[in-house]
């Protein structure tokens, strides 16, 4: 038996989703400020929080959907300037446009793109996600074969539902699986969940507290995943 599929976190796995972020919330703003200056009243943090309770209140079963979210509270905020609904809606969906192109401009972290080279032709790699970036936006696609989403499964990372979508999606079985990622929680957690192997990115060499799940490998560079799954493979692991 051998790894055959590998699936992957993105953010602050592949690359720092903090500077992405506020990258892409800076440029929404300077977006809204020059089309929709009186939005940025209500886009506060005055009211952000109330109408994101608001929105999982009244969307319960999208609560793990951030592109729905970001884009409802948006249309709330739109509202909120005295706009039509099909006015609101259309400056959402336009400012969220701003954000999610920006959003997916990404800076891989060190090794990253030579890493999944060495992978590509050697197993099915898909992406797990509990965010909402794009494969093909990221330039991503040429290397996995797709990607699962929370918003896909109606449940985030560390619930095993993603990991058993892919299982079932490539018919390769837990134990020939391997899951990488930096959340000990949501990746490695999740990972064990599921029967999936597990490579935790610990890449400012942290140490396991008592009560952590313990990864199958530990990495603290990404130019090592390669070694590390094979040497699942060569210790009799799977």
């Amino acid at each position: 038996m051998s790894i055959q599929l590998v699936t992957f976190d993105l953010d602050n796995t592949l690359w720092d989703v903090d500077s992405v972020i506020v990258k892409a919330e800076s440029k929404m703003r300077d977006w809204m400020k020059t089309n929709v200056p009186e939005s940025l009243k209500y886009y506060s943090q005055e009211f952000l929080p109330d109408l994101r309770q608001r929105t999982v209140t009244e969307n319960p079963e999208k609560r793990f959907d951030l592109t729905f979210m970001r884009l409802e509270i948006l249309f709330k905020v739109m509202q909120l300037c005295g706009q039509s609904d099909d006015k609101a809606k259309l400056n959402a969906n336009r400012a969220f446009d701003i954000f999610f192109e920006a959003r997916n401009q990404v800076d891989f972290f060190p090794g990253a793109i030579a890493m999944l080279e060495a992978l590509q032709d050697k197993y099915i790699i898909y992406a797990l996600t509990n965010g909402n970036a794009d494969i093909e936006k990221t330039g991503l696609k040429k290397y996995m074969q797709g990607a699962i989403s929370a918003a896909d499964v109606s449940a985030s990372k560390p619930s095993p539902k993603m990991f058993q979508r892919v299982s079932q999606i490539t018919d390769v079985p837990p134990q020939n699986s391997v899951h990488i990622g930096d959340n000990l929680v949501d990746d490695i957690e999740g990972a064990a969940n599921a029967n999936f192997f597990s490579i935790w990115i610990n890449l400012k060499a942290e140490t396991l507290k008592p009560g952590n799940a313990k990864p199958s490998a530990i990495i603290e560079n990404l130019s090592d995943i390669p070694a590390a799954i094979a040497s699942l493979n060569q210790l009799g692991q799977v």
